[in-house]
């Protein structure tokens, strides 16, 4: 034999073909890590399309169901805080880095507008002042001057009439002109109920404390003008109620504009035009978290159904006016919340002209993490300065006060 017979006759004669792979084999391999993913590679894949999921959610869903309302509580600094600490650790996933850091970037993207957070402020500067600009102090007085939290509730604070003589106003959009009955729950652990609400009348006060100034009021609002006011009406918000929640309720019904109105409308002639101020307090957010409960979903519909009537009336009669307009007070809402989408589009969000980077005007305990008191105006009012000072104890609202000038 030749060396080609021996080659020959040493090589495998049959050889079996490889079977093929089925297609969930095929599939396996494909999308199969070629390496186990680390506990810390699992934890950010999972916290980045949880985020990215529950940011998508509350844009599609806040202030069109109460069902949401209680994520709506969130701090709003969370929707940049989060992805950003995400963010600090995503380049340590290497196997799935060049994925998670892309994603993290458009939830960034994604919930920067509902944040609160003003990074206008670094660079705006509000046109100064002319002659004749107006001074408007606006503020939730919690319960007017009532020191509800000492031992018997009925405590009266002395210095409250001489903080609000300091901001020296020509317009003052004041809320919860009212007394709460504390014989009817300890504020500190019920909630408040519409049987605790107290009228009150302190007209002869306010001639004395602020003479000069023209007064309006409405339901739990009072407005107060040294400017002449021309015509004053309070909202009317049961057009937009469910049938079920039109009628004013017993308890009520001795003073049915604590009902009926959350936002007083108060035209006030400046500098020769006429100006319509909206003093508002709507309607606080849903609260429960309880959402297996029925009653806790129920009341968190109510809420929620007067909150919506209170914009939609606003929405309407704002729409529907042609004058220079100014909107401030406490919405009960914040920047994260959809609700207000429902605000006319022709108003403008002033926030750039406040010096804070985080504007935060509700305190809770000792931390102020949230803002839900605003002003918007129309086009044609132009403000000049824009701050939230402390309220001196008086108060778990900031004021918000403003200069601002019309048709400059």
């Amino acid at each position: 034999m030749g060396d080609r017979d021996i080659m020959t006759e040493d090589q495998p004669t049959d050889v079996p073909p490889e079977k093929p792979l089925s297609r969930r084999a095929r599939l396996g391999r494909f999308i199969r890590p070629r390496r186990r993913w680390c506990l810390g590679t699992r934890l950010v894949v999972t916290a980045t399309t949880g985020w990215l999921l529950f940011v998508v959610a509350h844009l599609l869903a806040s202030g069109r169901t109460s069902l949401w309302a209680p994520l709506d509580l969130m701090p709003p600094f969370m929707f940049v805080a989060v992805p950003l600490l995400v963010l600090v650790v995503a380049p340590l996933a290497r196997p799935v880095r060049r994925r998670v850091i892309p994603t993290l970037v458009l939830t960034l993207v994604l919930g920067a507008g509902h944040s609160g957070i003003n990074v206008a402020t670094l660079w705006y500067t509000p046109p100064p002042a002319p002659p004749g600009a107006v001074k408007v102090a606006m503020w939730n007085t919690e319960f007017w001057d009532q020191d509800w939290r000492t031992s018997d509730g009925n405590s009266y604070s002395p210095n409250f009439y001489d903080y609000l003589r300091e901001m020296d106003a020509d317009v003052y959009l004041l809320a919860e002109y009212l007394y709460v009955d504390t014989s009817a729950g300890d504020m500190m652990t019920s909630k408040w109920t519409a049987d605790m609400a107290l009228r009150i009348d302190k007209t002869a006060e306010l001639r004395r404390e602020f003479p000069g100034y023209e007064i309006a009021t409405s339901g739990e609002l009072i407005t107060l003008s040294r400017l002449p006011i021309v015509a004053q009406s309070g909202l009317d918000i049961t057009p937009w109620l469910p049938e079920d929640q039109k009628a004013v309720p017993e308890v009520m019904r001795s003073w049915p504009t604590s009902y009926t109105v959350e936002t007083l409308r108060t035209d006030i002639r400046v500098n020769g035009k006429v100006v319509s101020f909206y003093n508002t307090q709507i309607t606080q957010p849903p609260t429960e978290w309880r959402l297996y409960d029925g009653e806790a979903r129920a009341s968190n519909q109510y809420a929620h159904s007067r909150r919506e009537a209170s914009y939609r009336a606003l929405r309407a009669d704002i729409e529907a006016n042609d004058q220079p307009v100014v909107l401030s007070g406490d919405l009960n809402t914040t920047p994260a919340m959809g609700m207000l989408r429902l605000l006319p589009e022709k108003l403008v969000d002033h926030t750039e002209a406040l010096p804070s980077l985080y504007p935060a005007t509700y305190l809770a305990g000792t931390a102020e993490l949230w803002r839900i008191d605003w002003m918007f105006t129309t086009p044609d009012v132009v403000v000049h300065s824009y701050e939230m000072p402390g309220a001196a104890g008086l108060s778990d609202h900031r004021p918000q006060q403003t200069v601002l000038s019309v048709g400059h």
